[in-house]
């Protein structure tokens, strides 16, 4: 099953009521604070702060502002900025340290100056950089490799002492030791979670490949986890500055050295100084207007090569990104040659905010990230053995469970006490059997089952539901746990109405022949209700939320015996491959009643058989992976999905014989700065005569929940064809136009909309509507083809309280008064969503 991680499901745990005092035990020296004048104290920005005999320094932002951090011993901090008296403090090696400073404005005797109207000497210098972007951008290189080693962490924070002495935490005292203080927000944390993975990295351009082996992995917590290491090491892809703009939590940062800077951003040009043998200038810059996905920071240049050394970003306070409260990304480069810069390290830093209360005491996660870069190589060839590997992302066998020895030796840096000791903490949390309750309260909820032992019980939102055939409905179900086994899942559930007084039921299982790349063979049978013509996103049957949003009274249920087996093959990561036999036996009902065309005789049921092969394609696409399931996250490039089903005469009583396909393509493009758009393209062919049932039933939706696979201004059993084209187009504006808005921009309401056309035709060996049809049956009523395209349009609002989307939807067409078909021409659609 598809399951929190541990160290997650602890993180979350945590952050219900832990709370800590402070430690004195650290390897890291940190300190921020605020420098003023200090005559006027106002804020002085751009002042330059640094460790003595060290080249780790920092500036000061545009309301005074720093933080410093070094793993290197050093016992004092130099400040110097121009027309005041340089200064130096005397520190505290190895802790946390607010330092405030004022400095002492100095008397320069001057001579004249004659100022001229002239340019904005930093906006000359930026488009050098802009000119040179192209060639100092890393991705220009025909191939790279190099040995990267990534350390994640996850820390819960804005920890107190009031919750030091609450009785949930009498189990748990022994975790105030890990305790520390973050030098960008001066907030207290308790490291919860830590995952470090080393690996070589190959990529080349043409033809396209990339390459990941993780040689090491350890995650607290956590053994022995292959799928888990594989995931962390997809997490490794770099924040890019020469783009023009910077994914980060799907939504599009303008660059500071972005193609267009000069239209997003004001630049200064604060300093110029050598480092590391390298004449350099130092530029800052913040966002011209508010709201806008922009960074404010500085940057360090080198002259000649306008390559970038050094850039420090960080979100502004009031850019509309969920549950972010800070984000601060640190990119440092390193010179391979004459000419080429790539990177040697890279930080991000978040600040998670969980609520809406913008208070000092409010609990949070930090998560950090730090990648180091060693060993490059440009334009070397890539070994055979890499570019044959199956995947991506490769684990080699002897990754996980390596020593403590081994890690020494591997890292770029040392762990400081606190996070060394992560590892050991995590594994005395989980041994608490507190933990291990409230643990199973969480992974209840996120997941619908409840695990003990050997089974899941669930999911629970199926316990019981209602509708027009069944009555009240009564489920229990469940499958096997992993403790179980890992290799193969059993699955059963018996459900039961009380207005058709029948028994349902379901049981099948999975077995993982391999899991990377996946191999799997499965079967399932179930006697149960269906709701033929439902999208692939739609409620499940017996699902609560079903019977408490529908919109028409639920009686177009069928009931449904089905078969299905089937074996699915991953041949290499993104492209797959599906075999299934598939055999059902479909009943009637007055509302959805199988009759012949001529004479309306009844027909008992239809029973079909089939075979079914899925080809799915797609490339460099972030999947997680449970032990049996998985979610995928998108990628780069569309998905693909091709079916070819044929159906098969005389086999456990079908009566059709059969060919069809159907087409789909999937994906999301960035379009910043206007936002996201995702298209859905699909096609279908049918070549045979079959009963309406086995025609495609377009998918509508009889719920006021928002479906994006559907239909959602059509009924169910509206519209059927044999042959269909169809596109659905949503584009996500996030915030590009509510944020110029007064009074929209304070809410951070983001605008959405969505059109939906479909065509298709019916053959009239198809066409049960016909008066002299040759259709093996009868439409019911309201049933009918799709010849004149059907259309319905939306413009919505999402991030309502940061969960919910409401939509205003209208039915463009096919809106003439039908006895058969009540349908609404405006509705309003919802749906909750948690989006950054």
């Amino acid at each position: 099953m598809l399951k929190l991680s541990k160290g997650l499901l602890m993180l979350l745990f945590i952050l219900m009521g832990v709370g800590v005092s402070q430690s004195v035990f650290s390897q890291v020296t940190k300190i921020r604070g605020r420098v003023v004048d200090a005559k006027t104290q106002e804020p002085l920005p751009f002042v330059n702060i640094s460790f003595k005999g060290t080249t780790i320094g920092a500036t000061t932002d545009f309301d005074g502002n720093y933080f410093i951090e070094t793993r290197t011993p050093t016992d004092s901090l130099q400040v110097s900025f121009v027309g005041y008296k340089a200064r130096g403090y005397a520190i505290q090696k190895g802790v946390f340290q607010t330092l405030n400073i004022e400095l002492h404005s100095e008397a320069v005797a001057l001579q004249e100056i004659k100022i001229l109207p002239g340019e904005n000497p930093a906006h000359i210098l930026l488009r050098k950089i802009i000119a040179r972007k192209k060639k100092n951008n890393p991705s220009r290189l025909e191939s790279y490799q190099y040995e990267t080693y990534t350390k994640m962490e996850m820390d819960l924070n804005n920890i107190n002492d009031d919750f030091k002495n609450k009785k949930i935490m009498r189990q748990f005292q022994f975790v105030f030791d890990y305790v520390d203080t973050s030098v960008v927000t001066g907030k207290s944390y308790l490291p919860v979670f830590i995952t470090e993975s080393l690996s070589d990295y190959y990529y080349r351009k043409t033809p396209k490949l990339e390459r990941e082996v993780i040689k090491a992995s350890q995650m607290s917590g956590i053994k022995d986890n292959a799928s888990l290491a594989q995931f962390t090491g997809q997490l490794h892809q770099n924040i890019n500055i020469y783009d023009n703009f910077i994914d980060l939590f799907n939504k599009n940062f303008v660059s500071p050295i972005a193609d267009g800077g000069l239209s997003y951003y004001k630049y200064y040009l604060t300093d110029s100084a050598y480092r590391d043998g390298n004449w350099c200038y130092h530029m800052s810059f913040k966002p011209k207007r508010k709201l806008e996905p922009c960074f404010v920071g500085d940057f360090w240049v080198a002259d000649t090569t306008f390559a970038v050394d050094n850039m420090k970003m960080r979100i502004t306070k009031d850019v509309n990104l969920n549950w972010v409260k800070d984000l601060v990304s640190t990119n440092e480069f390193q010179k391979i040659n004459d000419s080429t810069w790539f990177l040697k390290k890279q930080n991000l830093f978040v600040d998670f905010m969980l609520t809406n209360r913008d208070s000092t005491s409010q609990m949070g996660f930090f998560g950090r990230k730090t990648i180091s870069y060693r060993k490059v190589k440009l334009n070397a060839p890539i070994r055979k053995e890499i570019v044959k590997l199956e995947n991506n992302v490769i684990v080699n066998d002897d990754a996980l469970g390596k020593q403590a020895s081994y890690w020494d030796e591997a890292r770029p840096f040392k762990l400081s006490k606190r996070e060394s000791g992560i590892y050991s903490m995590v594994d005395s949390i989980q041994n608490v059997p507190l933990y291990k309750n409230i643990i199973d309260i969480i992974q209840t909820f996120v997941t619908g089952y409840y695990t003990k032992g050997n089974f899941e019980y669930g999911p629970y939102y199926k316990l019981y539901s209602f509708n027009e055939i069944e009555g009240n409905r009564f489920m229990f179900g469940g499958r096997t746990s992993n403790d179980f086994s890992t290799k193969v899942m059993y699955n059963a559930h018996v459900a039961y109405g009380d207005k058709d007084n029948r028994f349902k039921y379901g049981l099948g299982f999975l077995y993982m022949i391999n899991k990377l790349p996946r191999e799997t063979f499965g079967m399932q049978w179930k006697h149960d209700i269906h709701q033929l013509g439902k999208s692939p996103n739609a409620f499940t049957e017996g699902n609560i939320l079903a019977s408490l949003l529908k919109r028409n009274p639920n009686n177009k249920l069928t009931m449904l015996d089905q078969f299905e087996a089937h074996y699915e093959k991953e041949w290499f990561q993104g492209f797959m491959n599906s075999i299934k036999f598939r055999y059902r036996d479909i009943s009637p009902t007055p509302i959805v009643p199988f009759v012949s065309p001529n004479g309306d005789l009844p027909i008992s049921g239809i029973k079909n058989s089939e075979i079914e092969l899925r080809t799915r394609w797609t490339r460099n696409e972030k999947v997680v992976m449970g032990e049996f399931e998985r979610v995928h996250l998108g990628g780069p490039v569309p998905i693909v999905n091709l079916y070819l089903t044929m159906g098969l005469k005389n086999v456990l009583g079908s009566g059709q014989e059969y060919f069809k396909a159907d087409l789909s393509v999937d994906h999301t493009l960035d379009l910043p700065p206007l936002g996201k758009m995702r298209y859905l393209a699909t096609a279908s062919k049918l070549f045979g005569k079959v009963p309406y049932p086995l025609l495609s039933l377009h998918e509508g939706n009889e719920t006021y929940a928002f479906d994006p696979y559907a239909f959602n201004m059509m009924n169910y059993f509206e519209f059927a064809s044999d042959q269909y084209v169809s596109l659905s187009l949503e584009h996500h504006f996030q915030g590009f136009i509510l944020n110029r808005i007064p009074l929209f921009k304070r809410l951070k309401w983001r605008t959405v909309v969505s059109a939906k056309g479909l065509w298709g035709t019916l053959s009239d060996e198809n066409n049960g509507a016909l008066a002299n049809s040759e259709a093996i049956l009868k439409f019911p009523v309201g049933l009918s083809d799709v010849t004149d395209p059907y259309f319905e349009a939306s413009v919505g609002v999402e991030n309502i309280f940061k969960f919910f989307r409401v939509d205003a939807m209208w039915r463009l067409n096919h809106l003439e008064p039908n006895p058969d078909q009540d349908f609404e021409k405006f509705g309003i659609r919802a749906m909750f969503q948690m989006t950054f």
